[in-house]
């Protein structure tokens, strides 16, 4: 967490702002211990696009430098004529009429400030964004095939191969398309393909419709709100499966990840 709808949800939240001009900023020391891997020096600079790629932010500005940002667990990205600033506010800038700021309670995200030339080199270390347009049925399908003795979970959560994925949607993709976690790539059918297809769309457009999804304290918007997206999960963080109504989900745990299905719609 956050996973791609959420990150996406702050992206084209923030991107209303823009262009926004760097009077100044302020950082904690924690910072610069956890989350910053090189220097920084945004004063004077324009932020004039903001991208994305499966988890990572991409802060443009007009020198041609990024900042680029992932969340970790709790990181969230804040926007407002004014930004309370709290214990866990890691990052502030003053843009004039507005204040940008980084706020990360468990401190487990990443920031790298980066030349165009070095960013293009950290991002291409990522596999293909489950939302690109060019995320297909031939790419699924080879992607899934390349790692026949994985768990196929494990290989839907593998960001070299499926970026932006995480752990709710990875269950829920298995879930969607009727097959357990545990399942291993090279047992998957040709004929099951077409649903793991299907089920990253079903899975990833009704989380960014719903502003992402947040459990239990987590994940928040630029704007402090919560994700609604758990409304449409059908086993993960579930009692009883939503798509038959009635089988209890079962949860294990594999790769030390916390894993859920349905024994009775998922073979």
């Amino acid at each position: 967490m956050p996973e791609l709808p959420e990150v996406e949800t702050i992206k084209s939240q923030l991107s209303i702002y823009l262009p926004l001009k760097i009077i100044s900023f302020a950082s904690t020391p924690q910072l610069a211990q956890n989350i910053l891997h090189t220097e920084l020096n945004l004063k004077g600079r324009t932020l004039t696009e903001i991208r994305r790629k499966g988890k990572m932010l991409d802060f443009v500005f007009d020198d041609g430098s990024h900042l680029l940002s992932h969340l970790g667990m709790t990181g969230t990205w804040l926007i407002g004529e004014t930004v309370k600033s709290g214990k866990h506010t890691h990052l502030t800038l003053n843009c004039g009429t507005h204040t940008l700021a980084y706020d990360d309670p468990r401190r487990f995200g990443h920031m790298y400030y980066y030349s165009a030339a070095e960013a293009a080199v950290k991002l291409a270390e990522l596999g293909m964004d489950l939302a690109d347009p060019e995320f297909t049925l031939e790419y699924i399908t080879n992607a899934i095939k390349r790692y026949p003795e994985r768990a196929l979970k494990v290989t839907l959560l593998d960001q070299k191969l499926f970026a932006g994925s995480g752990n709710y949607i990875a269950n829920e993709i298995c879930a969607r398309a009727l097959i357990r976690p545990t399942r291993k790539c090279g047992k998957v059918k040709a004929s099951e393909f077409p649903l793991l297809f299907k089920a990253v769309q079903d899975v990833i457009g009704p989380a960014l419709k719903s502003g992402g999804t947040t459990f239990q304290g987590g994940y928040r918007d630029s704007t402090g709100e919560r994700g609604a997206g758990v409304e449409h999960l059908v086993v993960f963080y579930q009692k009883i499966c939503q798509m038959c109504k009635k089988t209890p989900v079962k949860k294990i745990v594999l790769a030390q990840r916390g894993t859920y299905y349905c024994p009775s719609c998922q073979k």
